[in-house]
């Protein structure tokens, strides 16, 4: 599923340009990836999609106009508060998924609404616990998902590959 997800970020960024589900299944199938996967990489994206229902994120400084401005609903996070994670959330992601977004909590590149779409599409995963990288790849798509553009260094710790670091 994974490869397929990264197929459609790759080839499609920002999910307002990405074809209809069925087209898109069907530029998968001819892409070379297998009905299976297809079926639930499709089914992930439907998933995202309904988790993204009603949020909107606050425009960048300077870009608001009254068609961007969100209000924010009434369940969000206030800056002090702190996510508490359910013992079945704890065991799916890991330590090391739970650390990923911790990390980018508090480096200003994961908002409360998307870390809440994050976790829900990493619980929708199969497999647990979560293997990192895939996790990093579930959170590429809910940027994509939203239009969002990360900082750099961000991209850049969520595409790094730790096995190919040369030690100085």
């Amino acid at each position: 599923m994974y490869e397929v997800l990264v197929y459609v970020y790759e080839h499609f960024w920002g999910g307002k340009t990405s074809p209809d589900r069925e087209q898109l299944g069907r530029r998968l199938h001819r892409a070379g990836f297998e009905r299976g996967e297809i079926q639930q990489a499709l089914h992930w994206l439907d998933g995202l999609d309904s988790a993204a229902q009603g949020i909107r994120l606050a425009p960048a400084e300077g870009e608001a106009t009254a068609e961007s401005v969100s209000i924010p609903p009434t369940w969000a996070a206030s800056p002090l508060s702190r996510r508490v994670y359910s013992a079945h959330e704890l065991e799916h992601l890991g330590a090391e998924g739970i650390a990923c977004i911790h990390f980018l909590e508090n480096a200003g590149a994961l908002a409360p609404a998307l870390r809440e779409v994050v976790i829900d599409r990493a619980l929708a995963a199969p497999e647990s616990p979560l293997a990192l990288d895939d996790l990093k790849i579930i959170i590429m798509m809910v940027y994509w998902r939203f239009d969002a553009d990360p900082d750099v260094l961000v991209l850049d710790e969520l595409c790094d590959d730790a096995s190919r670091r040369i030690a100085h």
